[in-house]
């Protein structure tokens, strides 16, 4: 791959030809404000936070937007480019709620985290503000449009990789949302419920609405809320509260895919699943089973020891005698009517290796080909 020289505030970077400046800056630590920038999705450049300034051009450019050339030099940060990027993010607020402490999003709010870099409590520009009502007419998904910010990362998202289409913006000028057609509830479209739109939003304005019930969203509010105030890190807040580790790296186990999976976890309760951006199989993008399907977990319902058929009943028992009356009836079923007239199904949710083991427990051991599998099903 043929790679191009760019100087980046007085820094010299090596990169691969045809990368934007936005993405030189990243791969090498150099901070470039966004909103409207998800590396899942093709560049946009609405929110013009990213704008730079490079040498020869006849004026500032969309670093998300602009392709890097050789020996190009460019400045990300100055006097006049700080200006610009308060404005618009003071713009921003000017029609954005800002009770922070109590939002969904507050301490990984992206819109908040530029308020705090450039120290805007409240916006110098007074005007009309929304006044919309939370849309939370299905089970999976809150719409609270008094939070957006119109960077249209859930109509692309929604496009781009999920190929549904579902929101586009509707209404015009200041009325304009990325609404649904003909403003229909969600489960009246071709929505499949995959949480990419929340997985993309930058701030409260689209919620996952299985995670702010039951009680769990209140020790995931105060984690948060004293993270924004304290300036603390998750991690670190978690260790000074004394709680359990906050972040579980781990893959789905719903299908072979592997997607990976971070589950946020406080006292031994999963109280949210995300997946790490441009990671695994699914570069951060899951679907309504891995987002949303993980109650299981902690359910009182889940079955924690083998049960056996005792006349009409199912009771508890340990492991040895469970595996013992298996043996049994397989070896007296194999010896009865022949091995082909037992079948293995084997499963989806378990590793590549411990479907190996099942196949071959059923050739070599039991001595029958009748094995399927519940994915081909």
């Amino acid at each position: 791959m043929d790679q191009i020289k760019v100087e980046i505030d007085g820094s010299e970077f090596t990169a691969p030809a045809g990368s934007t400046i936005l993405e030189i800056a990243r791969a090498n630590g150099v901070y470039i404000p966004t909103l409207c920038y998800d590396p899942r999705l093709t560049p946009y450049g609405a929110c013009r936070l990213c704008l730079v300034e490079v040498e020869g051009a006849r004026a500032l450019l969309p670093s998300c937007y602009a392709r890097a050339e050789d020996g190009m030099k460019i400045q990300t940060t100055n006097e006049k480019l700080e200006r610009i990027r308060k404005t618009l993010v003071e713009l921003l607020v000017s029609d954005h709620p800002m009770e922070c402490m109590g939002c969904e999003k507050s301490g990984r709010c992206e819109l908040q985290e530029l308020a705090q870099r450039y120290d805007i409590t409240e916006s110098g520009y007074a005007g009309e503000k929304h006044e919309y009502i939370e849309f939370s007419e299905n089970p999976f998904v809150t719409r609270d449009y008094n939070k957006c910010i119109m960077c249209g990362r859930c109509i692309r998202i929604c496009r781009e990789v999920q190929g549904v289409g579902v929101y586009d913006f509707v209404n015009r000028g200041f009325e304009a949302v990325p609404g649904t057609p003909f403003e229909r509830p969600m489960q009246e479209t071709p929505c499949e419920f995959c949480g990419q739109c929340i997985s993309t939003c930058p701030t409260g304005a689209i919620k996952a609405r299985p995670y702010e019930g039951d009680g769990r969203v209140a020790a995931r509010d105060i984690l948060r809320n004293a993270c924004a105030y304290f300036h603390m890190s998750e991690e670190e807040m978690t260790k000074a509260l004394g709680l359990e580790e906050w972040k579980v790296r781990t893959t789905c186990a719903y299908c072979g895919c592997g997607c990976q999976l971070d589950l946020h976890v406080i006292d031994n309760r999963i109280v949210e699943v995300t997946s790490p951006l441009m990671e695994g199989a699914g570069q951060g993008n899951l679907c309504v089973k891995g987002r949303f399907g993980y109650d299981f977990v902690g359910s009182r319902e889940r079955l924690t020891r083998p049960l056996i058929r005792k006349g009409k009943k199912f009771v508890e028992t340990d492991w040895d005698t469970a595996l013992d009356l298996v043996a049994k009836k397989l070896g007296g079923t194999k010896k009865k009517s022949g091995a082909d007239s037992i079948a293995v199904l084997a499963s989806a949710r378990i590793t590549n290796e411990e479907n190996y083991l099942i196949q071959k427990f059923a050739r070599a051991g039991i001595g029958t080909n009748n094995v399927d599998h519940c994915a081909r099903l």
